[in-house]
């Protein structure tokens, strides 16, 4: 039972550390300025992009949207996706499993 305890206490204190360690860096990278910097820099490519469909309006070329327009969406999909995808299905069913066999018994009493 001691040794279990111990685990337990290991697993909890390694889970804490992660998630502290996680914050820590979302923080930093947030008062840093990252995101806005990426933020920036992604509205300065929009403004490229204009300068460059006006340049080419005024030249009379052959627009094509396509040629403005960046790639946007992003396949972020991999194996820790999929695992994380398939357990949160697992524990939706099981907890509306649960749920629904509660309020089947609690219908069963209600009715007798």
């Amino acid at each position: 039972m001691k040794d279990k305890q111990k685990i337990l206490n290991r697993i909890f204190r390694y889970l804490f550390t992660l998630l502290f360690i996680t914050y820590l860096t979302l923080y930093f990278s947030m008062q840093t300025g990252y995101y806005e910097y990426e933020t920036r820099k992604k509205n300065q490519l929009t403004e490229e992009q204009i300068t460059k469909f006006e340049e080419d309006v005024k030249k009379g070329k052959n627009i094509k949207l396509e040629d403005y327009l960046k790639e946007t969406e992003v396949d972020y999909g991999n194996q820790m996706s999929q695992i994380g995808k398939n357990f949160s299905l697992q524990v939706s069913n099981a907890v509306q499993n649960g749920i629904e066999k509660i309020f089947s018994q609690l219908n069963k009493i209600a009715s007798e």
